[in-house]
């Protein structure tokens, strides 16, 4: 074989793994946002859960809805009755209370706090303003509010501000 043609088949080599290699990048690139998969208990009958539901799905979540309410799903997560609101969720080991917007929980999920201190997020109560208790029949109003990180020793401090 002639050093010219040594030449070309490794540039045509090099070439070959190269196409393969940006081939393969979407796989990487799809691997690496796959979808954060969620799980709400909620009472069948709620509208605002449907519609924070829908909210989560429309900011990239895949949610599966347990509809028998959240009462005993909150007990058993460990969130404290004190922080509840009408509908629970998990979410990568982080149970999720009320009508946290998705920001907040995207955020939490990118700083990632140690999961046997952090519980988790809460909007307590229904804040009007909040996702899922801003649709039309609220007029555009907005209250203020807070979402707390909560640690598993059931202590609590501001995540984040709204309104």
């Amino acid at each position: 074989m002639s050093v010219i043609t040594e030449s070309r088949s490794l540039k045509r080599r090099g070439f070959l793994i190269g196409a393969l290699g940006m081939a393969l990048l979407p796989l990487n690139t799809i691997a690496a946002t796959k979808p954060n998969r969620v799980t709400v208990w909620k009472d069948p009958n709620c509208g605002c859960c449907g519609d924070w539901v829908t909210h989560l799905e429309e900011n990239g979540f895949v949610v599966k809805t347990i509809d028998q309410g959240n009462a005993a799903a909150r007990a058993r997560l460990g969130m404290p009755e004190k922080f509840g609101s009408c509908h629970t969720a998990l979410i990568n080991g982080y149970v999720i209370e009320g009508h946290v917007p998705a920001a907040d929980i995207h955020r939490l999920l990118t700083e990632s706090p140690d999961p046997a201190q952090a519980l988790g997020l809460t909007v307590p109560g229904m804040p009007i303003g909040s996702p899922g208790m801003d649709g039309p029949a609220y007029g555009g109003r907005q209250d203020t509010y807070q979402v707390l990180l909560v640690n598993r020793d059931g202590t609590a401090k501001v995540f984040s501000r709204h309104g």
